[in-house]
């Protein structure tokens, strides 16, 4: 008989052993993980539903707008809550990383809309194609025109592959190009390429688009994975690894920064900083990356390109996005305060999710923490009472450094560490985030979708 390794061994004997499945459980292993516990986010649930006929119009049904569609139709009664996109399918974006790296296959990354939008919610299948806050009101693709008296913004963002000159989504899984980002698809295409590099070898270039970017640790989880599974393979020598960073860090987290600054050198990753992509031959394997020294190219065999990424132009375009300051320049994001998600300008505007301008948050876990809040202010605003809920920047990334190993980081606005599990080192390499990752974290996203954490 085989012997077990000890992370085997460790969730087999926790199956058997009602002690070790509390532990856990408390390690939050399940839909705890996803609560509000351990996060420092100052927000409520009104006990009875608030008796109102406000209308409500959530633009986007991706995580934050299903989570806030569930949670204000339990909240409010007889509030009208319209919520409009034309998107029918649902994607678990947390997983495109595992999916980019052979580890799920694409169909556990893909749902459908409808079974998480309420029943007294109405739905419009169509985009937004105008803001116009000062009439209170959206314009659809389809022409037609809604009024409001509170909008919830929850669009996410647009990945701009036209920001680089000669990419396009299309050369995704061609001439060794992969891109983890949007969709299964292209997940799935990407692992195509590094499955193929991690066989035959070559020069493979790892890149991460600048400013504000849906999840900030996929471009260095998927540098990791690759590295690993080369490694298993018994073929990291044939790879040479360089990872082009546009600017002179890793991680926005300090400590995390740190431990990549040293990681990466330490498994013959090299490091350029200060190295923006922009631009790419496909068929020449040829990338073009400027520099404070002028523009640089490198020939690759493969290349993980990270689009700069930045809001819709219907949301960037219009009154509602910052117009002025980094938030700005970077990608025209959603004008919000920072704590209380509520625009400054539109007082019966809130935003949510990837499509607001705050200094740290593109994540799942930062919707769940962001959601709360919207809708606890935004029902004490119709209620006439003050705004009380505060969001503390609070957001997490299990930085997956290789298969059955991460880093479970949660940080917030002060980039301080806020750990909810104290016996989990938020500066180490440990089993349970990666089974969190891989076997409880979808679960509970569900149940933030239904509003239930």
């Amino acid at each position: 008989m085989k012997r077990r390794n000890n992370r085997q061994a460790e969730l087999a004997d926790a199956i058997v052993d009602p002690g070790r499945r509390r532990l856990l459980k408390a390690a939050g292993l399940g839909i705890g993980s996803l609560s509000l516990a351990g996060t420092g986010i100052l927000a409520s649930t009104p006990a009875r539903a608030l008796a109102t006929n406000a209308r409500i119009v959530i633009v986007g049904a991706g995580a934050a707008g299903l989570a806030a569609a569930n949670r204000l139709s339990a909240t409010l009664d007889g509030a009208r809550i319209t919520l409009i996109d034309r998107r029918e399918r649902h994607l678990y974006q947390p997983g495109l990383t595992l999916v980019a790296t052979g580890l799920w296959k694409p169909g556990q990354t893909i749902d459908e809309n409808q079974r998480y939008v309420p029943r007294n919610v109405d739905w419009i299948q169509a985009s937004v194609s105008e803001f116009d806050p000062d009439a209170n009101r959206v314009v659809t693709d389809t022409g037609d025109t809604i009024d409001y008296d509170y909008l919830i913004v929850t669009t996410g963002l647009h990945v701009d592959f036209d920001a680089i000159e000669g990419m396009s989504p299309e050369l995704i899984g061609r001439e060794g190009i992969g891109c983890v980002y949007d969709n299964p698809e292209h997940a799935t295409r990407t692992w195509e390429m590094i499955d193929r590099y991690t066989t035959e070898g070559g020069v493979g270039l790892f890149t991460r688009g600048p400013g504000g970017i849906k999840c900030a640790g996929a471009p260095l989880k998927v540098a990791m994975l690759t590295e690993d599974l080369a490694q298993r393979r018994g073929h990291r020598d044939r790879l040479e690894m360089v990872y082009n960073s546009p600017g002179a860090g890793l991680f926005s987290q300090p400590d995390m920064d740190q431990f990549l600054k040293e990681e990466f050198p330490r498994r013959d990753i090299a490091i350029n900083w200060h190295h923006r992509l922009v631009g790419i031959e496909p068929e020449q394997r040829r990338a073009t990356f400027a520099t404070p020294d002028g523009d640089i190219r490198f020939d690759y065999d493969f290349i993980h390109v990270v689009p700069p990424m930045r809001a819709p132009d219907a949301l960037g375009n219009s009154p509602l996005a910052w117009q002025e300051g980094s938030f700005a320049d970077d990608g025209n994001w959603m004008e919000v305060d920072r704590h209380s998600m509520q625009h400054p300008r539109y007082p019966n505007v809130f935003g949510a999710g990837d499509c607001v301008g705050t200094p740290i948050g593109k994540t799942a876990a930062s919707v769940k923490a962001q959601v709360p809040v919207v809708v606890d202010n935004l029902v004490s605003v119709i209620a006439g009472r003050e705004l009380t809920a505060s969001y503390n920047g609070y957001t997490s990334c299990p930085l997956i450094t290789s298969r059955g190993q991460a880093i479970l980081v949660e940080f917030d606005y002060n980039l301080d560490m806020v750990p909810s599990f104290p016996f989990i080192s938020p500066y180490r390499e440990h089993w349970v985030p990666w089974i969190m990752k891989d076997k409880f974290l979808k679960a509970a996203y569900n149940a933030m979708l239904r509003g239930r954490v």
